[in-house]
């Protein structure tokens, strides 16, 4: 039993030393200030420094967008003017064709329909509709 105990004592110690050997000559002498600070201005020159605070580096964009300037705003241009730029923020849904109809009633038709709910009490007040949020 002492025979075995001092066997793995010396496999172990001698598996120490061959690792820390192997560390020591792995290291190789750090680089100085100059080279590293030459070797990162090369990375922001060429981009592929990862900017602060982002995980990983940004993809290269891999095509070129065969539009120019002037044609893409045009085209948001015209597509603002039909209606189909989604609001800004979070990005709406997709409203329903039956809500995109346009009223067909004079204004001075719905203030008189809305004046008169108003005095049967048939509005619903505001903030508890079904469309209202939820608190």
């Amino acid at each position: 039993m002492k025979m075995k105990n001092a066997l793995t004592v010396v496999a172990a110690v001698a598996a120490a030393m061959f690792a820390q050997a192997s560390f020591a000559q792995a290291a190789s002498a750090p680089a100085a200030r100059a080279d590293v600070k030459a070797e990162t201005k090369a990375a922001a020159k060429e981009g592929k420094l990862t900017p602060a605070g982002e995980g990983a580096p940004k993809a290269a964009a891999t095509t070129k967008s065969t539009k120019t300037r002037a044609e893409r705003k045009a085209e948001t241009k015209a597509a603002a003017k039909e209606g189909k730029l989604t609001p800004a923020g979070e990005g709406a849904p997709k409203v329903s064709a039956a809500a995109e109809a346009k009223s067909t009633a004079a204004r001075a038709d719905v203030k008189a329909d809305t004046k008169a709910a108003a005095k049967e009490g048939k509005l619903t007040p505001a903030g508890e509709g079904a469309t209202a949020p939820k608190k």
